[in-house]
């Protein structure tokens, strides 16, 4: 190719992929400074959980988790009375199962296990009865070795966090 060729082969290859940009961005609404959560909503009851499972005390880690995460992510205020609240969080527990991950050769133990809880959450805004989340299934996990002194409640507290932060993930407008 000659200078004069490989000139305009640059140019049409930029026109080209200028054409092509614009083209794949033209169904977006562009970059915006919008919350990411529901507007019209200043506060959260969250409700205890429901525990299907026979793990008892679950239920208070994942709504004591959920809480925190919800004041420290979101722009809403958690409140502990019910009639004072714009939206209420619900859900249930309904499994929390423990697996082993690892066994020691010799004996046979169990070196390292994990817990995984499953709960389903609906999030609804009481002023105008509109259900933000319906029914979603989420579950985490967490794995903890008796070996370095971890028990099945520090799994589960760190499955429930993780929960809780899948939770508050649901919480944000779809986009």
């Amino acid at each position: 190719m000659n200078r004069v060729d490989a000139g305009s082969y640059y140019r049409w290859v930029a026109c080209v992929f200028l054409c092509a940009s614009v083209a794949g961005c033209a169904g977006m609404g562009g970059y915006t400074n919008a919350s990411l959560y529901p507007s019209g909503l200043s506060s959260v009851y969250v409700e205890m959980f429901e525990n299907e499972s026979f793990w008892r005390g679950v239920e208070y880690d994942l709504s004591d988790a959920l809480s925190k995460r919800i004041e420290a992510e979101t722009p809403y205020k958690v409140v502990s009375d019910r009639d004072r609240a714009d939206s209420v969080m619900s859900g249930q527990i309904v499994s929390v199962n423990q697996t082993v991950l690892s066994i020691e050769r010799e004996m046979g133990t169990a070196l390292e296990k994990e817990v995984e809880l499953r709960v389903i959450v609906t999030w609804k805004n009481l002023t105008t009865g509109e259900l933000l989340v319906e029914s979603r299934s989420v579950g985490a996990s967490g794995s903890y070795s008796a070996l370095q002194s971890q028990s099945f409640k520090y799994a589960s507290r760190i499955a429930a966090n993780n929960l809780a932060s899948r939770i508050v993930e649901l919480m944000e407008t779809q986009w």
